[in-house]
């Protein structure tokens, strides 16, 4: 079984793009849809909310009560507890995806969930 590549993309620099690339499985990891985005506008095969964080989680790193490091652990703790990771790469594998695509919505494209879960994701999928 070859190993799934997953990559990261902000949703509003892939808006418009057919996702018509070949076998890559392209799934939103926001738990909120994305401001202003019409869905059609998104070429994506999944939008899975069960692999954000969680709203409590989410709100207080964006209300700034928590480092990015203190979140990522927190985050990678909720991940661990959840059968969410290892689901999205059967999706993917069930697809017959080479690829998985993260689609965010975070203006902040180093410090934000899907870096965290395509680390999460990587180690599951060795």
């Amino acid at each position: 079984m070859s190993t799934l590549k997953i990559t990261l993309e902000r949703v509003h620099d892939v808006l418009d793009d057919d996702g018509s690339a070949a076998r890559e499985y392209r799934v939103l990891v926001d738990r909120l849809w994305p401001r202003g985005i019409k869905k059609e506008r998104l070429a994506h095969d999944d939008w899975d909310k069960d692999i954000a964080p969680s709203a409590d989680l989410r709100k207080a790193f964006h209300g700034a009560d928590l480092d990015f490091e203190e979140f990522s652990g927190r985050y990678r703790h909720e991940l661990d507890d959840s059968d969410a990771p290892q689901a999205l790469l059967d999706r993917a594998r069930e697809a017959d995806a080479h690829k998985i695509v993260l689609l965010f919505a975070a203006k902040d494209t180093e410090h934000n969930h899907a870096q965290v879960l395509q680390e999460v994701l990587e180690e599951l999928a060795r």
